[in-house]
């Protein structure tokens, strides 16, 4: 059983604790999208606050992509939930890169990603990361952008992840591949 932090409480990672540090979901019934990446950065994990790195993108392109009339920070991460957006992990385990999640860790947390879709039903399945629809779908070819396929009738985007470390994209790059989903999303 994972220890969820309290939203904005900075904490002292142990990493000799038994239970792992975790990072909740932002999940409700019937959203729009639903974000998903592989799984939480350490620096969020620790603050409670999804995205928290100062050199994330995530916020300043959602705003940009055109899902919040205003550019919020990680600690108004709750207030995704207005513009129905949530946020979740396949992996729930925190790391400083996600090149430290092993494929194993990744096909196990694809059942408890797949319930969590099938519960909560959003629209739109936005996988920050080819590697991590890849793990979910069980594909090995995976192209940018909206997918054939869906997964318990929603439909499934592939977009760059954000983070500070992914420099391949540049910002520009970023708000174009998310204002597509944005567009689809209305």
């Amino acid at each position: 059983m994972s220890k969820a932090v309290k939203p904005g409480k900075a904490v002292r990672l142990d990493l000799a604790a038994d239970e792992p540090l975790s990072l909740p979901d932002i999940i409700t019934p019937g959203l729009s999208v639903l974000f998903s990446g592989i799984n939480p950065g350490l620096h969020a994990a620790t603050t409670g606050r999804h995205f928290a790195g100062r050199s994330n993108r995530f916020w300043q392109t959602l705003h940009l992509a055109g899902f919040t009339p205003e550019r919020l920070r990680p600690e108004d991460d709750m207030r995704l939930l207005d513009y129905g957006c949530g946020l979740t992990t396949v992996v729930a385990r925190p790391t400083v890169t996600a090149a430290e999640v092993s494929l194993a860790e990744l096909r196990a947390g694809v059942r408890a990603f797949n319930l969590k879709v099938a519960q909560y039903r959003p629209r739109h399945v936005a996988f920050l990361s080819k590697v991590a629809y890849g793990a979910v779908l069980n594909c090995k070819d995976v192209q940018w952008g909206r997918q054939p396929t869906k997964l318990y009738g929603a439909t499934i985007w592939v977009l760059p992840n954000p983070s500070g470390l992914n420099r391949r994209f540049r910002l520009e790059d970023l708000v174009r591949a998310y204002s597509e989903l944005c567009v689809a999303c209305r």
